[in-house]
């Protein structure tokens, strides 16, 4: 297949869309990280089961169209095992999963769109497969971060990385026994791609996790700001926050009943509020055991003992 067919450009024209309007929507309307509105959970199921469903077609066409092979037949590859996790993360909303699909999607399934491993055109099965279960990705790392405002919390670079080391030795395993190629961590791939410019084997492998790691720095790079401003406590997000490491301000003139010991005028008066009752704040002795304590009593403007003029 010509990498660049119109076809193809087609489907990156449709993924820029899809993420950004999702984003777009996320961040005006989608609520805060700790109470999304109520249409973020059904947009992400929608893009879980696209997920989900490429991936059963991608096992029905590849175990069903010829004889199975364990070196090739096994979704493990980084951007199949990538589609669950996204899946997992868009219906959990787990953070560790969001910080996965994140960084998995935007370094991995992102480079995949951009330089494709694909002998097949439109409208092939395996094209829209391919298209579909990348683009899906891509789509589901960015709603979830920028436009759900889950940001990766502090160490999640780290983290990320060492759980792909761990996943990368599993696959080489799985390598060595099955004769495979998965993660392509024998040999680089027909098509061009980063691997290409890496070196040799084994060491464009080496090269390979020092070039994850830097990728993974630079995408957390835009939300380090907020957590530094923020301090150690920032990644934990309190309720009434964005989830960016700012917080809502309240605008509500509803009030409260309580009153400021510095001043005769209640909370919801110095608020500005409509109808809120006069209120003033009295001393009152209490007994002996308590002869040093003051506690203040709120009586109406006007009441007996309470002067309605103020000095």
């Amino acid at each position: 297949m010509r990498v660049f067919s119109p076809a193809y450009i087609a489907t990156l024209v449709v993924t820029i869309v899809t993420a950004t309007s999702l984003c777009v929507a996320g961040r005006r309307h989608g609520g805060t990280a700790d109470r999304p509105a109520r249409w973020i959970r059904p947009a992400n199921a929608v893009l879980a089961a696209a997920l989900l469903v490429t991936s059963g077609l991608w096992l029905d066409t590849t175990l069903g169209g010829q004889p199975f092979r364990a070196a090739s037949s096994l979704p493990f590859a980084l951007c199949d095992v990538a589609a669950l996790v996204a899946a997992a993360a868009l219906l959990s909303r787990n953070r560790l999963l969001v910080e996965v699909t994140y960084f998995w999607g935007l370094a991995g399934s992102l480079q995949s769109l951009l330089t494709p491993d694909l002998k097949v055109g439109w409208p092939s099965l395996q094209f829209v497969e391919y298209v579909v279960a990348h683009a899906a990705i891509v789509c589901a790392a960015l709603f979830l971060v920028v436009g759900q405002r889950l940001v990766p919390r502090r160490g999640a670079v780290v983290r990320t990385w060492v759980i792909t080391l761990g996943y990368s030795a599993v696959v080489g395993a799985i390598d060595a026994v099955t004769g495979g190629d998965y993660m392509y961590l024998r040999r680089v791939p027909g098509e061009w791609t980063l691997l290409s410019v890496l070196g040799p084997w084994p060491w464009y492998i080496v090269s390979a996790a020092a070039v994850a790691l830097v990728l993974f720095a630079l995408l957390d790079l835009p939300f380090r700001h907020g957590r530094d401003r923020d301090g150690p406590r920032a990644s934990v997000q309190p309720v009434g926050s964005w989830g960016d490491g700012t917080c809502r301000r309240s605008t509500s003139n509803v009030p409260t009943g309580r009153t400021d010991a510095r001043s005769p005028r209640t909370v919801g008066q110095s608020a500005g509020a409509v109808g809120a009752i006069p209120l003033e704040v009295g001393p009152t002795e209490v007994g002996p055991s308590e002869a040093r304590r003051r506690v203040p009593t709120l009586r109406r403007r006007g009441e007996p003992g309470v002067s309605s003029s103020r000095t």
